[in-house]
């Protein structure tokens, strides 16, 4: 069961959210938060496996409440995915280096939705490449260095190349096609990238690896 916190200070957002992941028999919204720091309080009362947090509220946005729940050990399986009413605006990106998992945009197909809150779920990034394209080209295309050289040096050259393709938007299975290894392999490849780079999750991953200079624009 996938357990789901949804976080929106408008109540017929998430009536409408609720609705649809109610009829599912593998999810179950365990709470409601119409702001930040009400979400933060729920998410560590009932450990959701997903919280889906609106980018753009009073008092405490998705942000500082990604933050929050990022930097909370206690939360650490708590995957949070930021809900925008753009498909790429100035602070996606910001929710990415605060820990979101990824974004989706709330007039998203309902079936889209669905699948994405299983994705997320399974600890994938919810970054399709043509977006992460558009968003690293447009705030990072100059590596900001905020990951030493040290953390690099450690990533043996399968795992560079494993995390390449994480930043590429490709999936586990993708990226065992392109280095011809089993999607097995490929996932212990990626996983302790993450380790060695003290990455959150998948879109961490991605993020430190734009912002490293590892991968850059050019390479898409």
């Amino acid at each position: 069961m996938i357990r789901v916190l949804l976080v929106d200070d408008q109540p017929l957002i998430r009536s409408g959210f609720r609705a649809l992941l109610d009829l599912e028999d593998d999810i179950e919204v365990v709470a409601e938060a119409a702001d930040g720091s009400e979400g933060v309080a729920l998410a560590r009362q009932h450990l959701p496996d997903i919280a889906l947090i609106d980018i753009q509220m009073p008092g405490m946005d998705g942000i500082e409440a990604t933050r929050h729940i990022a930097a909370d050990p206690a939360l650490a399986e708590v995957h949070v995915v930021i809900l925008t009413n753009y498909g790429l605006d100035e602070y996606v990106f910001d929710a990415l280096r605060a820990g979101a998992a990824g974004f989706l945009v709330k007039d998203i197909r309902p079936e889209d939705f669905l699948h994405s809150v299983r994705v997320a779920a399974r600890g994938d990034a919810l970054l399709a490449p043509s977006i992460t394209r558009r968003l690293i080209t447009r705030y990072v295309a100059q590596p900001l260095g905020t990951l030493t050289g040290t953390g690099l040096k450690e990533l043996t050259t399968r795992e560079r190349e494993a995390v390449t393709l994480v930043a590429q938007g490709l999936s586990n299975d993708e990226i065992a096609d392109h280095m011809v290894i089993s999607p097995l392999t490929a996932k212990t490849h990626v996983n302790r990238a993450m380790t060695k780079l003290h990455a959150r999750d998948r879109a961490q991953l991605v993020v430190l690896a734009y912002e490293s200079g590892l991968v850059t624009p050019r390479n898409l």
